[in-house]
C-alpha cells in the first residue's frame, strides 16, 4: 500500500461548501482506503491504497464527494513520498520563520500546466511576491502586510484558475507529509 494525500479545493471556507471532516474520513474509508486521517478543516486528507494511479484516485475520490456531499470539488491526489521531496526542492527563500512573510504552495490541479496558469494570471510584482515554479507546484511567498498589492492574491482566485489550484500554506504542507 502507497501513502496519498488527497487536497480538496475550496470546502468550508466562508460557510460555503461544508463538509465535516468525520463524514469525509468515513467516506475515504468506504472507498477502501486504509489509514485515513485529516489536517484541519480544509480539505487535508492521507490515505493509504493499493491503486497506484492517481487519476484513478482522483476520480473516485471526486465521484464519492459529488454522491455523499453533493458537490464539485476539484481534487488534487499526490503520493506522500512527492510531496516530501517536493518539500525538498523548495526555494532557498520560501518557507522560513519569519512571520512576516506568507509561505505557500499552489498545487496546479492536472491537467493546468505552469504555462497555462501563469498565462491565466500574468506576471507577479517582483517587489510584493516571490514564486518558484517546480514540477507541478508553486512556491509563493508574500509579505503579509502587502498581500493586497500582490498580482496573485486576487487572481489565485479568478473564474480563470480558481477552479484549477489548490493552495496551502508552508506550514500546513509539512505538518501533512508527516501524517
Amino acid at each position: 500500500m502507497k501513502r496519498y494525500v488527497a487536497l480538496l479545493r475550496g470546502i468550508n471556507i466562508s460557510g460555503k461548501n461544508k463538509i465535516s471532516m468525520a463524514e469525509l474520513k468515513k467516506g475515504f474509508a468506504e472507498l477502501d482506503f486504509a489509514g485515513v486521517t485529516s489536517y484541519l478543516n480544509s480539505g487535508n486528507v492521507v490515505f493509504s491504497s493499493d491503486i497506484e494511479d492517481k487519476n484513478t484516485l482522483t476520480n473516485k475520490i471526486a465521484i464519492m464527494i459529488k454522491d455523499k456531499f453533493c458537490l464539485d470539488i476539484p481534487v488534487f491526489v499526490v503520493l506522500r513520498e512527492e510531496l516530501e521531496e517536493l518539500l525538498k526542492n523548495a526555494p532557498d527563500w520560501w518557507g522560513n520563520d519569519n512571520k512576516e512573510i506568507y509561505d505557500n504552495i499552489i498545487f496546479l490541479i492536472p491537467p493546468l500546466s505552469y504555462v497555462e496558469f501563469y498565462a491565466g494570471i500574468g506576471n507577479p510584482k517582483a517587489e510584493y511576491e516571490k514564486v518558484y515554479n517546480y514540477k507541478n507546484i508553486v512556491f509563493w511567498s508574500f509579505s503579509r502586510q502587502d498581500y493586497q498589492k500582490t498580482n496573485w492574491w486576487s487572481k489565485t482566485a479568478s473564474v480563470k484558475v480558481s477552479d484549477k489550484v489548490t493552495i496551502r500554506t508552508a506550514n500546513t504542507v509539512r505538518k501533512i507529509v508527516c501524517l
